[in-house]
């Protein structure tokens, strides 16, 4: 089936006003919960299989991430959709008010591959909630988790109103020339500007959560220890590969020396003497993305780590310094 056939079927069954129903929506999510619940196993091997994330990671930033964000879903939709009466001003007090939160139609979800179920899923689960037909495309970047979402999720979802298509930039290309009524879209702000130039020709809403940097400004009032901690995991969880994971630290010489007397000591704790033989550090998601950031190793100041193997995708915790 083409694209083009695909959208049409899925036009056909939005228009036919089944996705409207809030019980048919909540009868989805539900359908949806079951799937997560009962395949969680399998969606940690695939986490493990794309990005070697250990199985704690995986169930903490993926796995009950998706649960609980549904599990909220499904407890708030009913009362989500009932009309707002906002207040009245001087024009129309004697009217009635309201405000409807109606479907948009036939909506594109296309997923990320740093957290390639998290990134997917929850925008999915918010478009069934709001009564739309749904296109979702996994990142062929997570090509386990894009297999996973393509093989399972049929098996739970209405077939005539959510379809799961895969490919890589060619498909998504060609994908994109389909009229959508609104599309979803995480990655970079590379393929970002592609999406958007893509939309504006039928002048179709679209979001956009792209990356970005991330600056700590550390000065000599903080607590380094507490400051060294927060900010290393939040850089060096999932290897660095989270869109708003601390890049780079703003602080003074004498505050520089201080954080990295406190990360070495954090990181021995938490990957041992070698960090390559620690479960709990991730893998670059593959050798394109390892190549570019061992390119800006080259000819830096590396303070901590900077140590690399291709083959294993593997890059050691690392701090550079100015």
């Amino acid at each position: 089936m083409s694209f083009s056939d695909v959208v049409q079927q899925l036009r056909t069954t939005f228009n036919s006003g089944k996705t409207r129903d809030v019980d048919f929506r909540l009868n989805q999510l539900q359908a949806l919960l079951r799937c997560y619940e009962e395949n969680t196993a399998e969606m940690a091997n695939v986490l493990a299989a794309d990005l070697r994330k250990h199985k704690q990671e995986a169930h903490l930033l993926e796995i009950e991430f998706i649960l609980n964000d549904l599990r909220n879903t499904l407890f708030n939709l009913r009362e989500w959709v009932k009309p707002e009466k906002p207040e009245k001003s001087l024009v129309n007090m004697m009217d009635g008010v309201y405000i409807y939160k109606d479907p948009y139609g036939v909506v594109l979800v296309i997923g990320a591959w740093n957290y390639p179920l998290q990134l997917t899923l929850v925008p999915v689960a918010a478009a069934i909630a709001a009564g739309n037909c749904v296109v979702i495309k996994p990142s062929e970047v997570a090509p386990a988790s894009a297999k996973f979402i393509a093989d399972v999720l049929p098996k739970y979802l209405s077939q005539d109103c959510y379809r799961v298509v895969t490919g890589g930039p060619k498909e998504t290309s060609e994908l994109l020339k389909e009229k959508f009524d609104y599309v979803f879209y995480t990655g970079s702000g590379r393929v970002g500007k592609i999406i958007h130039q893509a939309c504006s020709e039928n002048l179709t809403p679209c979001t956009l959560e792209l990356g970005g940097k991330s600056p700590c400004y550390l000065d000599g009032t903080a607590n380094i220890a507490i400051a060294a901690r927060r900010i290393l995991w939040g850089k060096f969880i999932n290897a660095g590969q989270t869109c708003i994971a601390p890049d780079y630290i703003l602080c003074s010489k004498q505050v520089q020396k201080q954080f990295l007397e406190e990360a070495r000591k954090v990181l021995k704790e938490w990957y041992g003497t070698n960090p390559k033989d620690s479960p709990d550090l991730c893998r670059i998601i593959n050798q394109n993305h390892f190549q570019r950031l061992t390119s800006l190793l080259k000819g830096a100041n590396v303070a901590i780590g900077g140590e690399t193997d291709l083959q294993d995708r593997y890059i050691s915790p690392t701090i550079l310094i100015d």
